[in-house]
């Protein structure tokens, strides 16, 4: 049964699937008040409680305070009510890299009430099209120096805000002369405060729907039990902010108990070396391919010796990876699994009982099982389809595809594993066609109409290829045009098209030329044979 709602806007309460259809919530242990605003409790509250002079965010240049960030927040809110005309359950869609004027963006929105949308830097017009309209967007958001394929994306309000420590842009100036105080909305704990987005392997967007209390659980789960945050705490990172795993790992996260996160445009492996030896970081999340980087690193003198906790993001960690940060550091990388509808990490190892090659186990407050196509458990050593419950889970938007994604109440992740004598979970493979590249979700489909689209191609099919760096890698089967010449040229051509079309890192990094696309009898083409 819902909570009582603070939303004039009621989008997307009328649009959250039937009850019937939601996955099982389990909320034992993850008890909040009817009336909730995480904006507040992230920032206000942290005043309140004694953190106002501690560094709350570092990026661009300059270090901000818990009260710094809390007036900061507060002013910004005030712009949005007064100026912009936001109501409580409007949508806001954010389009910035990873800056503390982001987080601020994110957190002033949700004082307000909205339903946060934040989105990469790297999406094109077409893509943040899909969003605005899934989402029915009312105001977007923008860093100044992205606004080119905002703009081109269509009719909604855009207003501008400087993502460098400037901050003169149309929103800043409007929260210049605003008050330092702000009553936050009065939102219930029931509410929709974040909207995630996710294409899955279909391309179609997804929107999944976070409440209030759901941000505050990922915390108050994983990091207090998993990570045992404290103040002293520094977290860095590469994960964009969009993603919900960014977003929780290096803002909600720290914010929730009184640390600092340190925010990087460009999170390349050189770039968080430098923030971790001046800052003295110690928690980072990036991906085992970065963490390949800075053991290379380490022969050449870097100092990463004030980590205490590596956690692995985005695809599998390899176990060499694993062994060799260990016998380097004498300290464990915590691997595990979340994902966007179920909002953060759900499977974990513990600094305590972490082993390569392995996923662990459920964090406190998740149970999960291994089943077979019919949704029986399955006996331990066998694969099958990881089934999870807990306090957070699947709740797709007005989708038709809820029912993939929750059966009896389970939510089925579309991973396969295994799960050893011990009980402890490990990753097999993914269960549909999505490409991990990176630590990015691509789907083959997006690739694939982009190739499409270029007047060389005259069929192609996309399928993720292994990569030892990457995990796996964008490759195209493609059938050109007759005329068309096979070679390097046309292939580079190919892959230029791709970046200028559709988000950059999903282009292909491979393409192979093919006379035809192995198909059914059906004209259905069998991806599977292009993988053997």
């Amino acid at each position: 049964m819902l909570g009582p709602s603070g939303h004039e806007d009621s989008f997307t309460r009328d649009n959250l699937p039937p009850e019937d259809a939601w996955p099982r919530i389990e909320l034992a242990g993850f008890d909040y008040p009817d009336w909730l605003n995480v904006g507040a409790e992230l920032t206000d509250r942290m005043v309140d409680r004694g953190f106002g002079d501690r560094v709350a965010l570092v990026g661009n240049g300059r270090a901000r305070t818990y009260k710094e960030l809390s007036d900061w927040t507060n002013r910004l809110a005030h712009a949005l009510v007064a100026d912009y005309g936001l109501r409580p359950g409007n949508r806001v869609l954010i389009r910035s890299a990873n800056n503390p004027a982001m987080v601020a963006c994110w957190l002033a929105a949700t004082k307000a009430g909205a339903v946060v949308v934040n989105t990469m830097p790297m999406l094109r017009a077409k893509e943040l099209r899909q969003i605005i309209d899934k989402a029915q967007v009312d105001l977007a958001l923008c860093d100044t120096r992205l606004m080119d394929e905002m703009q081109a994306a269509g009719p909604v309000p855009i207003v501008g805000f400087d993502g460098t420590a400037n901050h003169d842009a149309d929103l800043d100036r409007a929260a210049l002369t605003k008050p330092v105080r702000f009553d936050a909305v009065r939102t219930g704990r029931d509410d929709v405060a974040l909207l995630g987005m996710t294409s899955g392997s279909t391309g179609e967007p997804k929107a999944t729907m976070h409440f209030h209390r759901d941000l505050l659980i990922i915390a108050d789960g994983y990091a207090r039990e998993v990570l045992g945050v404290t103040p002293d705490d520094v977290f860095v990172g590469s994960p964009p902010l969009a993603f919900t795993f960014g977003l929780g790992g290096l803002a909600v996260f720290p914010l929730r108990f009184g640390a600092s996160a340190v925010l990087l445009e460009n999170a390349s492996p050189p770039n968080l070396i430098e923030i971790i030896e001046r800052h003295r970081a110690t928690v980072c999340v990036t991906a085992p391919t970065a963490y390949r980087v800075m053991l290379r690193a380490m022969d050449q003198g870097a100092d990463l010796s004030s980590l205490r906790v590596a956690i692995s993001a985005g695809e599998t960690l390899p176990a060499p990876i694993w062994q060799d940060w260990h016998d380097r550091t004498g300290k464990p990388m915590l691997d595990g699994i979340g994902a966007t509808e179920m909002l953060h990490i759900f499977l974990t190892n513990r600094l305590d009982d972490s082993h390569p090659g392995c996923t662990g186990r459920p964090v406190t407050g998740y149970r999960a099982r291994i089943v077979d196509d019919a949704g029986k458990e399955v006996p331990r050593g066998e694969l099958g389809h990881l089934a999870v419950i807990g306090p957070t889970g699947c709740r797709y938007l007005n989708d038709a595809r809820q029912g993939d994604y929750v059966r009896d109440g389970w939510n089925l992740t579309g991973d396969t594993f295994w799960q050893d004598a011990e009980g402890r979970f490990h990753f097999a493979a993914r269960c549909d066609d999505i490409i991990v590249s990176s630590g990015y979700n691509i789907a083959g489909p997006d690739v694939e109409a982009a190739l499409l689209a270029h007047p060389d191609v005259l069929e192609c099919a996309v399928i993720g290829a292994p990569d030892p760096e990457r995990g796996q890698i964008v490759e195209a089967h493609v059938v050109l045009a007759p005329g068309v010449v096979p070679d390097t040229a046309t292939a580079e051509r190919l892959q230029r098209y791709v970046k200028d079309a559709i988000a950059p890192f999903k282009y292909p990094r491979r393409v192979v030329f093919c006379d035809a696309l192995p198909k059914t009898q059906t004209g259905k083409i069998q991806r599977f044979r292009l993988k053997q």
